[in-house]
């Protein structure tokens, strides 16, 4: 007897079983296993022992698992692994909905906003993630709460009255019922049993950070990322400090800072003792949580906790499939590359507006050199118009201009600042409709249609409107092929000439073009 798949995973049935027998890291995340004697369901790579074929169960995603009355496994912890890129086989509805769902698209919303914001009916939209999916909109969105909170009961000493409102729950009591219907004990319980049983726990001062982790599939080539990001970054905004990245953050209403640095493919926590053969074992079986971030939290963002770790993740370009990407691109004549720096990521923003503000001021989706941003008109317009900011930390002291204050500031402002004419125009009118939600700068858009809405905008040429749509969008396939620092690196000597080359490396060419610029020997962010 086969193991039992729901209809979307029936044509990778044979594929994901051989990956879970095989604990197959490159897996974590595109799928989960139910086990039909414990009714729990796990990540491919969790290290108990693996099943009977006939016990078996798969689902694409967790919220299909728990809709069918499964549990998440302890050991493995599904909440911790990472997620679906955006090139990933589900459809695109479902796909943006699904990463709009995780980011707290219902928490004090409806299924017909989502649906409204989509384009699509709410019975559409339904049908899409149930066939795509396996769960309705509120199944995931419950899912994507429960598991936030999960975790957060299991990796940090948070109130739980503070937990149930950082993971979306409208109430405590709303939480406290959700929980025990859904894992059969409470959350007290849950941290209890992670805890040793005693129920103690150091609670978290009101002004200590909050610290967790974000999962990775690796290689993770984060010294180049961390190079964009310095480059691109603007004085009191965010830093690169030592293989950390700092910035100030404004999210729902609520500002304070983060920051992050990479604990590695071999990190993981450290060990009080010595860990046994077993451990190590099982560690080297499973890679279970060994590849991640270390993020660092001001405790004033807990409320909006959920955006936030969905904003991070696409800063990080953290849910890439870098040994497929990599694989891919070896076979199109980047092996040499790839074999030098493998798991590049893309460079991502935590805002679209701001990065779209950067890139017009700047005249350009690359920075010359490294520092070269240091002083120049984004910092100038940065520290006229963002608010100030208190952290703490002397080098994070203002957030990025918001939409409204720029389009506020009107064209005559940012010339007085030192910024041309046809860019400050430029500027304004971006503003203007991020700010009319005419215009929106966050992955899940279209980029075809974000592209063309930029360069109809005076001062935008075509080769800047792609840089923006690489990064805001988080779009894996773009390729800006009149860039000369690519046609040098790929040894061609025309747009056209690299345009047909690019076709190789499709759907990856937005990788494709990082490891060419940094082969350029420009190391400059877009």
């Amino acid at each position: 007897m086969s193991a039992s798949i729901v209809p979307a995973l029936a044509a990778q049935a044979d594929v994901y079983a051989r990956a879970l027998d095989a604990r197959d890291a490159r897996f974590d995340g595109v799928f989960y296993v139910g086990i039909i004697t414990t009714r729990i369901y796990c990540r491919p790579v969790c290290p108990a022992r693996v099943s009977y074929h006939d016990h078996r169960r798969f689902f694409p995603s967790a919220a299909a698992a728990e809709r069918e009355g499964f549990r998440p496994c302890m050991r493995c912890r599904p909440e911790l692994a990472p997620g679906l890129a955006l090139v990933d086989a589900v459809s695109r509805l479902a796909r943006d909905a699904v990463n709009r769902i995780a980011a707290g698209a219902l928490n004090g919303h409806s299924v017909a906003e989502l649906a409204r914001d989509l384009g699509v009916s709410e019975r559409h939209l339904r049908r899409a993630l149930e066939r795509e999916v396996g769960a309705s909109p509120l199944e995931l969105a419950q899912t994507h709460r429960l598991l936030l909170a999960k975790r957060l009961l299991a990796d940090t000493g948070l109130a739980i009255t503070r937990i149930a409102y950082a993971s979306g729950f409208q109430s405590l009591r709303r939480f406290n019922a959700a929980f025990r219907t859904q894992y059969r004990m409470s959350p007290g319980g849950l941290r209890a049993g992670r805890r040793g049983g005693n129920g103690k726990l150091a609670m978290l001062a009101d002004d200590a950070p909050v610290r967790l982790n974000l999962a990775y599939r690796s290689p993770f080539a984060w010294d180049a990322l961390l190079a964009f990001l310095a480059q691109d970054s603007v004085d009191g905004i965010d830093l690169v400090d030592g293989g950390r990245y700092g910035r100030t953050v404004e999210i729902d209403g609520h500002t304070g800072f983060v920051f992050i640095e990479n604990a590695g493919a071999r990190g993981g926590r450290r060990e009080t003792a010595p860990a046994t053969a077993g451990l190590r074992r099982a560690r080297r079986l499973a890679n279970v949580s060994l590849s991640h971030v270390n993020v660092a939290i001001s405790p004033s963002l807990v409320p909006a906790l959920m955006p936030l770790l969905a904003r991070l993740r696409y800063l990080f370009d953290l849910d890439a499939e870098p040994t497929v990407i990599d694989a891919h691109l070896a076979q199109g004549s980047l092996g040499a590359l790839v074999a030098r720096r493998p798991g590049v990521r893309i460079p991502g923003t935590f805002d679209g507006f701001d990065l779209a503000l950067r890139a017009i001021l700047r005249g350009r989706v690359r920075a010359s050199r490294v520092g070269a941003a240091s002083s120049d008109l984004a910092a100038t317009v940065a520290a006229a118009l963002g608010e100030p900011i208190t952290t703490g930390i002397p080098s994070l002291s203002r957030l990025a201009p918001t939409p409204a204050r720029v389009a506020d500031a009107g064209v005559a402002r940012l010339q007085s600042l030192g910024v041309p004419r046809r860019r400050a125009t430029a500027a304004i009118a971006v503003a203007e409709r991020v700010a009319d939600r005419k215009l929106v700068l966050s992955p899940g858009s279209d980029p075809i249609e974000t592209r063309r809405a930029l360069t109809e905008i005076d001062g935008i040429g075509d080769q800047l409107a792609l840089g923006i749509v690489m990064r805001a969008l988080s779009w894996p396939d773009a390729l800006p092929v009149a860039d000369p620092g690519l046609q040098r690196a790929a040894k061609v000597s025309s747009a056209g000439a690299l345009d047909a080359l690019g076709e190789h490396w499709r759907p990856w060419r937005t990788y494709a073009a990082l490891h060419l610029w940094l082969e350029d020997g420009a190391r400059t962010s877009w």
